[in-house]
């Protein structure tokens, strides 16, 4: 009883963790075993199985569990899950292949029968990926083989190859095509161009010679190494050409690209970029909580919130399969593929912006719904592969979920650049200390006269490598440096200090400034807050606080207590992105408000069906009702002003009226509507 080699066998059972053990490692495996679930998706990942075996045996409800916890890692790593249960618990398969189980066994079977189903189950997770495990073993074998790709000017040798050709390990296993060609004798020339002709005949991609032999569709050559004296009997292995199916498939539900396409454009790029440093950046977003989005609003609506991310994701990556590449590779999970020239720091960067973009509230149907995500990036290394890199990337992602703060976490492993992924962080600390962070105005106008009648202060940042830089990501920015507190500090007193300069002609605007959930539960801000209002000579009574909805929602009664302090000092309160959260209308009638602010994804959707106004009409009536005042967001067009104005909104920012600008260009701006 054999199988295969000495490969990792992942095991989680809950109560037969030792029988299992003993089994898989007399079948050949090495087994990675526990008995508790706790950081089970991590260890899976470390591991580098093709197969996880989840024994629900005794403990279906923990088995469940289990299953939802590695099926989008497994599935993202092409590997299989495998789960085992008791005689009496058939009826539960259903959920578990639902919740993302690709085998089972049912008890009683023997040794010989679990052993086989590992095994088919193996078989499954290389048809899956690609056969791309496969070849990752045979390669990593220490026989006398070569590798070489069509187009590419260097040919890859194994390291038992690189030996007898007399290749040091300070030259490394890349040499030229024509080096390689020249190290061989005239007969073995003459086999080693024969089939490379047959490989490109055939249209295939990949030459591959091993002393293994032929089998099926390769095709077999003898090659002779000068001076080493000793045979190689090799193969040809013809695999889809780049620009052929193998990675054009795509995922059925989003229309991106799919994990088999992933995995073969990372192989391709991985031969492509030989000798660029990093060759490719991985970065992982998974949808944080979707399942609980299909259990409130059901499946057709959860495919329907997926197919929008994807749409976003695709707009914000402009994937062009060359240099950027999206896909869908598990559940709610997505990769984006970055090929040279690129850094951690473009990988990092570009996470944030799609963590910002997946965070905007989606409409489905007659439901607002929010969505966070979580994002783990990793670079290739020298003599990567796609298994190896992957896994780094879902490293990343498990440590990202765990995180309590920060949603992106960069791969620190052996031969990753850490420092490039903190770019951003190191930047924004110098930013801070050399004043270079900006504050611009939006203006607030009253939807009755046209009027400009207050504005919100909004942080911008130039960045001399990435631009100009927003407040989401510069906020994003703050929280995984720890610099949270410190950035929002800035931003108040500096938004607070050039108001207080303005020219007569805006003596008459309110000012809106920003509050952070950390600010919420810092003791006495309250008092800190008013005190820096007034220290400025910026007066209390013209000045409103805005507030995130999450941030009122992580800690309401700390937000209630902070709120009713900035009010008794005079300055009022509002809820900004109005209708991202899920406890909206449970919260509103407790909290001390002036303003509501209806998040702009709400105003767009206005001008679609008529259940989209009575949404957008239901928030202003209740609002009215408590007596508070509404702001429409985002207002772009004529239209969407027109039936804001119609349902009873009074006050509205967005493009329509302006982009946030500079003091002086607001003075200018007020002076001629």
């Amino acid at each position: 009883m054999t199988a295969a080699g000495t490969a990792a066998l992942f095991i989680l059972s809950f109560r037969h963790r030792d029988e299992l053990t003993k089994v898989a490692e007399e079948a050949g495996w090495q087994p990675i075993a526990a008995r508790r679930a706790a950081n089970a998706e991590a260890r899976f990942i470390a591991s580098d199985a093709s197969v996880a075996v989840v024994d629900a045996r005794g403990a279906l409800g923990e088995g469940h569990e289990a299953v939802r916890m590695l099926a989008d890692p497994a599935e993202a790593n092409a590997a299989a899950l495998l789960v085992l249960l008791s005689r009496n618990d058939g009826g539960a398969l259903d959920r578990f292949h639902a919740d993302g189980a690709t085998h089972f066994l049912v008890s009683p079977f023997s040794e010989h029968q679990f052993v086989k189903a590992v095994q088919f189950a193996g078989r499954h997770a290389d048809r899956v990926g690609g056969g791309y495990r496969t070849r990752r073993r045979a390669d990593s074998r220490d026989d006398a083989s070569w590798r070489w790709r069509p187009g590419s000017s260097t040919v890859e040798l194994s390291p038992a190859l690189a030996r007898r050709a007399g290749l040091g390990e300070e030259q490394g296993r890349r040499i030229s095509l024509m080096e390689l060609f020249r190290k061989l004798d005239a007969d073995g020339r003459k086999a080693a161009r024969a089939a490379v002709d047959r490989v490109l005949a055939t249209g295939g991609s990949t030459a591959f010679a091993h002393e293994d032999g032929a089998d099926g569709a390769r095709l077999a050559h003898h090659l002779r190494v000068t001076g080493a004296g000793a045979e190689i009997v090799g193969r040809t292995e013809t695999l889809a050409a780049p620009d052929s199916g193998a990675f054009q498939s795509r995922d059925p539900l989003t229309g991106l690209r799919d994990a088999r396409a992933a995995r073969v454009w990372i192989e391709d790029q991985l031969v492509r970029g030989a000798g660029k440093e990093p060759e490719l950046v991985v970065l992982l977003l998974a949808v944080s909580r979707f399942d609980a989005i299909n259990g409130a609003f059901g499946r057709a609506t959860g495919d329907a919130v997926l197919q929008a991310a994807a749409r976003r994701i695709e707009r914000l990556v402009e994937a062009d399969g060359k240099h950027r590449f999206a896909a869908r590779i598990a559940g709610a999970e997505f990769a984006v593929l970055l090929a040279a020239p690129t850094s951690l720091a473009e990988g990092r960067f570009l996470a944030g912006e799609l963590i910002e973009a997946i965070g905007r509230p989606f409409m489905s149907g007659d439901h607002v719904i929010a969505l966070g995500s979580r994002a783990g990036v990793a670079a290739s290394t020298a003599g990567d592969d796609a298994a190896g890199l992957l896994r780094r990337a879902s490293a990343a992602l498990v440590d990202a979920k765990e995180a309590d703060t920060g949603a992106i976490r960069v791969h620190k492993g052996e031969g990753d650049d850490g420092g490039l992924g903190g770019r951003l962080e190191i930047d924004l600390r110098r930013a801070l200390d050399q004043d270079e962070i900006e504050i611009v105005f939006q203006p607030q106008v009253a939807v009755a006269t046209g009027e400009i009648v207050g504005v919100e202060a909004l942080a911008r940042w130039r960045h001399p490598v990435f631009g100009e830089l927003g407040a989401v990501t510069l906020f994003n920015a703050a929280e995984r440096s720890d610099y949270l507190v410190q950035l929002s500090d800035h931003v108040q007193k500096k938004a607070i200090a050039v108001a207080a300069a303005w020219p007569d002609s805006l003596s008459r605007l309110r000012l809106a400034v920003n509050i952070t959930a950390a600010d919420i539960v810092r003791p006495g801000f309250a008092e800190q807050f008013i005190a820096l209002v007034r220290n400025s000579g910026f007066s209390p009574a013209r000045l409103t606080v805005e507030v995130t909805e999450s941030g009122l929602i992580e800690d309401l009664g700390a937000a209630a207590t902070l709120l009713a302090g900035l009010r008794e000092g005079g300055l009022r309160v509002a809820i900004d992105d109005f209708g991202t959260g899920y406890s909206s209308l449970a919260y509103l009638k407790a909290l001390p408000l002036d303003y509501l602010k209806i998040d702009k994804r709400l105003c767009e959707d206005i001008t679609g069906s008529p259940r989209d106004r009575v949404v957008v009409r239901g928030v202003i009536d209740m609002a009215r009702s408590l007596g508070i005042d509404v702001i429409a967001e985002g207002v772009e067009t004529e239209e969407q002003l027109g039936l804001l104005a119609q349902e009873g909104c009074i006050l509205y920012q967005g493009f329509l009226c302006s982009r946030p600008i500079g003091a002086a260009a607001l003075a200018e701006l007020v002076a001629h509507r």
